[in-house]
Protein backbone atom coordinates (compact mmCIF):
# COMPACT_ATOMS: atom_id res chain seq x y z
CA UNK A 1 0.00 0.00 0.00
CA UNK A 2 1.43 3.37 -1.07
CA UNK A 3 -0.37 6.81 0.33
CA UNK A 4 0.67 9.68 -2.42
CA UNK A 5 0.12 13.05 -1.46
CA UNK A 6 -0.19 16.03 -3.25
CA UNK A 7 1.84 19.16 -1.22
CA UNK A 8 1.79 21.53 -4.08
CA UNK A 9 4.19 24.53 -3.91
CA UNK A 10 2.81 24.98 0.37
CA UNK A 11 5.88 23.22 2.23
CA UNK A 12 8.52 24.46 0.03
CA UNK A 13 7.27 28.19 0.36
CA UNK A 14 6.62 27.72 4.25
CA UNK A 15 10.29 26.46 4.18
CA UNK A 16 11.24 29.46 2.52
CA UNK A 17 9.37 31.71 4.07
CA UNK A 18 10.76 30.57 7.90
CA UNK A 19 13.82 29.69 7.00
CA UNK A 20 15.16 32.98 4.68
CA UNK A 21 16.40 30.55 1.84
CA UNK A 22 14.79 30.81 -1.87
CA UNK A 23 13.60 27.57 -2.52
CA UNK A 24 12.64 28.44 -5.93
CA UNK A 25 13.60 27.03 -9.23
CA UNK A 26 15.31 29.08 -12.34
CA UNK A 27 14.06 28.12 -15.69
CA UNK A 28 16.82 29.23 -18.17
CA UNK A 29 14.73 28.00 -21.36
CA UNK A 30 11.86 30.74 -20.43
CA UNK A 31 13.79 32.86 -18.00
CA UNK A 32 11.23 31.91 -15.24
CA UNK A 33 11.14 31.19 -11.56
CA UNK A 34 9.05 28.97 -9.73
CA UNK A 35 8.69 27.13 -6.89
CA UNK A 36 8.05 23.18 -7.66
CA UNK A 37 5.16 21.16 -6.37
CA UNK A 38 5.96 18.38 -4.32
CA UNK A 39 4.37 15.14 -4.68
CA UNK A 40 5.34 13.13 -1.61
CA UNK A 41 4.66 9.06 -1.80
CA UNK A 42 4.84 6.90 1.05
CA UNK A 43 5.01 2.76 1.12
CA UNK A 44 5.91 0.74 4.03
CA UNK A 45 5.22 -2.42 5.61
CA UNK A 46 3.97 -1.36 8.63
CA UNK A 47 0.79 0.05 6.34
CA UNK A 48 1.04 -3.18 4.82
CA UNK A 49 0.70 -5.45 7.90
CA UNK A 50 -2.18 -3.07 9.03
CA UNK A 51 -4.13 -3.35 6.30
CA UNK A 52 -3.92 -7.56 6.23
CA UNK A 53 -4.51 -7.22 10.33
CA UNK A 54 -7.89 -5.78 9.55
CA UNK A 55 -8.92 -7.88 6.81
CA UNK A 56 -8.09 -10.99 9.03
CA UNK A 57 -9.94 -10.04 11.89
CA UNK A 58 -13.06 -11.39 12.83
CA UNK A 59 -15.33 -12.09 15.84
CA UNK A 60 -17.64 -14.75 16.52
CA UNK A 61 -19.61 -16.32 18.79
CA UNK A 62 -19.28 -19.86 20.10
CA UNK A 63 -21.51 -21.11 22.77
CA UNK A 64 -22.36 -17.75 23.64
CA UNK A 65 -18.92 -16.55 24.12
CA UNK A 66 -16.97 -14.26 22.36
CA UNK A 67 -14.58 -14.91 20.32
CA UNK A 68 -11.57 -12.84 18.41
CA UNK A 69 -10.34 -14.44 15.86
CA UNK A 70 -7.38 -13.28 13.56
CA UNK A 71 -7.84 -14.99 10.78
CA UNK A 72 -4.39 -14.47 8.90
CA UNK A 73 -2.61 -16.65 6.34
CA UNK A 74 -0.82 -19.28 7.52
CA UNK A 75 2.33 -17.56 5.60
CA UNK A 76 1.28 -14.11 7.92
CA UNK A 77 0.88 -16.00 10.99
CA UNK A 78 3.61 -15.66 13.90
CA UNK A 79 3.32 -18.71 15.57
CA UNK A 80 2.16 -21.73 12.67
CA UNK A 81 1.57 -24.32 15.60
CA UNK A 82 0.91 -24.32 19.28
CA UNK A 83 1.55 -27.05 21.48
CA UNK A 84 -0.94 -27.47 23.91
CA UNK A 85 -0.65 -30.17 26.74
CA UNK A 86 -4.40 -30.65 28.17
CA UNK A 87 -2.97 -30.20 31.63
CA UNK A 88 0.08 -29.39 33.31
CA UNK A 89 0.61 -32.59 35.00
CA UNK A 90 3.93 -34.33 34.78
CA UNK A 91 2.88 -37.32 32.41
CA UNK A 92 1.84 -35.12 29.48
CA UNK A 93 4.83 -32.70 29.57
CA UNK A 94 7.72 -34.75 28.46
CA UNK A 95 5.49 -36.11 25.09
CA UNK A 96 4.33 -32.14 24.32
CA UNK A 97 7.94 -30.82 24.93
CA UNK A 98 8.98 -33.47 22.87
CA UNK A 99 6.32 -33.05 19.76
CA UNK A 100 7.22 -29.45 20.03
CA UNK A 101 11.04 -29.61 19.80
CA UNK A 102 10.50 -32.13 16.68
CA UNK A 103 7.93 -29.50 14.89
CA UNK A 104 10.07 -26.39 15.98
CA UNK A 105 12.94 -27.59 13.39
CA UNK A 106 9.96 -26.75 11.05
CA UNK A 107 8.04 -24.00 11.81
CA UNK A 108 7.66 -21.57 14.20
CA UNK A 109 5.70 -23.07 17.65
CA UNK A 110 4.50 -21.50 20.83
CA UNK A 111 4.16 -23.90 23.77
CA UNK A 112 1.38 -22.84 26.19
CA UNK A 113 0.50 -25.08 29.15
CA UNK A 114 -1.06 -22.47 31.75
CA UNK A 115 -5.02 -22.13 32.20
CA UNK A 116 -7.79 -24.13 31.02
CA UNK A 117 -7.47 -25.50 27.32
CA UNK A 118 -10.40 -23.52 26.19
CA UNK A 119 -8.41 -20.52 27.35
CA UNK A 120 -5.31 -21.42 25.26
CA UNK A 121 -7.35 -22.13 22.40
CA UNK A 122 -8.40 -18.91 22.21
CA UNK A 123 -5.12 -16.77 22.63
CA UNK A 124 -4.25 -18.89 19.30
CA UNK A 125 -7.26 -17.76 17.98
CA UNK A 126 -6.26 -14.14 18.99
CA UNK A 127 -2.77 -14.13 17.78
CA UNK A 128 -3.84 -15.98 14.42
CA UNK A 129 -1.96 -19.21 15.41
CA UNK A 130 -3.65 -21.37 12.55
CA UNK A 131 -3.20 -25.18 14.23
CA UNK A 132 -2.80 -26.05 17.85
CA UNK A 133 -1.09 -29.63 18.44
CA UNK A 134 -3.51 -30.99 21.97
CA UNK A 135 -1.40 -33.79 24.32
CA UNK A 136 -4.33 -35.25 26.10
CA UNK A 137 -3.94 -38.32 28.03
CA UNK A 138 -4.40 -40.55 25.35
CA UNK A 139 -1.95 -39.67 23.31
CA UNK A 140 0.34 -41.36 26.05
CA UNK A 141 -1.37 -44.91 25.35
CA UNK A 142 -2.36 -44.35 21.75
CA UNK A 143 0.25 -42.52 20.49
CA UNK A 144 -1.77 -39.54 18.51
CA UNK A 145 -2.58 -36.00 19.14
CA UNK A 146 -5.68 -33.77 18.37
CA UNK A 147 -4.85 -31.07 15.69
CA UNK A 148 -7.82 -28.40 15.94
CA UNK A 149 -8.11 -25.97 13.14
CA UNK A 150 -8.15 -22.20 13.90
CA UNK A 151 -11.13 -20.64 11.58
CA UNK A 152 -13.50 -24.44 12.03
CA UNK A 153 -12.28 -25.41 15.24
CA UNK A 154 -12.50 -29.06 13.44
CA UNK A 155 -10.70 -31.26 15.74
CA UNK A 156 -8.91 -34.53 14.07
CA UNK A 157 -6.87 -37.01 16.01
CA UNK A 158 -3.37 -37.78 13.91
CA UNK A 159 -1.04 -40.51 15.14
CA UNK A 160 2.39 -38.94 15.91
CA UNK A 161 4.40 -40.49 13.12
CA UNK A 162 1.77 -39.18 10.65
CA UNK A 163 2.32 -35.47 12.53
CA UNK A 164 4.87 -33.75 10.48
CA UNK A 165 3.50 -35.01 7.05
CA UNK A 166 -0.14 -33.96 8.17
CA UNK A 167 0.95 -30.57 9.49
CA UNK A 168 2.81 -29.66 6.15
CA UNK A 169 -0.21 -30.58 3.92
CA UNK A 170 -2.15 -28.02 6.31
CA UNK A 171 0.56 -25.76 5.99
CA UNK A 172 1.55 -25.90 2.72
CA UNK A 173 3.91 -22.95 1.54
CA UNK A 174 3.60 -21.44 4.80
Amino acid sequence: LEGIAQRTDYDLKQHAQHSGERLDFFDQANNERYVPYVIEPAAGATRTMAAFMLAAYDEDEVGGEARTIMRLHPRLAPYKVAVLPLSKKDTLSPLAREVFAALSDRYMVDYDDTQSIGRRYRRQDEIGTPLCVTVDFDSLEDKAVTVRERDSMAQERIALDRLQGYLAEQLLGA
